[in-house]
């Protein structure tokens, strides 16, 4: 009995391990849209690629934008998606255009540029890793909306 309790507490820690080896992997992974530092993102702006900062009002307010930044909000504070959002977003942008995608940190720009890329059908969606905050911190040029 005692063996064939230590045979199951062991096959559970295997699983376990490779669970989590598992899981290690995936996040490891390249995401399905293009991460751009604020070097790529100044070239990229200088042709012309769209920008939208998809922060809240006052997010914008409190650290201004990206000079010539779309403003279009993702989510609620509540962490809700704008009910207006997509339509809004995909009424402006076709999906084989380039688009870039601003936060605070990169955290939400990257959850909305792999939803637009795997579910929407998007090919070029550019996340400004680090976001607003790097962009503010490497002391590049703000504008307040």
């Amino acid at each position: 009995m005692i063996a064939l309790a230590e045979h199951g507490y062991r096959r559970l820690l295997y699983m376990s391990a490779v669970g989590m080896l598992l899981l290690g992997l995936s996040a490891c992974s390249e995401p399905p849209y293009t991460n751009v530092d604020n070097t790529q993102l100044q070239m990229m702006l200088e042709q012309d690629i769209p920008i939208y900062d998809v922060r809240r009002p006052e997010e914008w307010r409190q650290t201004g934008v990206v000079e010539g930044s779309k403003l279009l909000t993702f989510v609620e504070a509540s962490g809700r998606l704008k009910p207006d959002f997509i339509e809004r977003f995909t009424a402006a942008n076709s999906q084989h255009d380039p688009v870039i995608l601003i936060c605070r940190t990169g955290s939400r720009t990257s959850t909305l540029a792999n939803y637009l890329v795997e579910k929407m059908g998007y090919t070029q969606v550019y996340n400004v890793r680090d976001g607003i905050t790097r962009w503010i911190r490497e002391d590049r040029p703000v504008t307040r909306p």
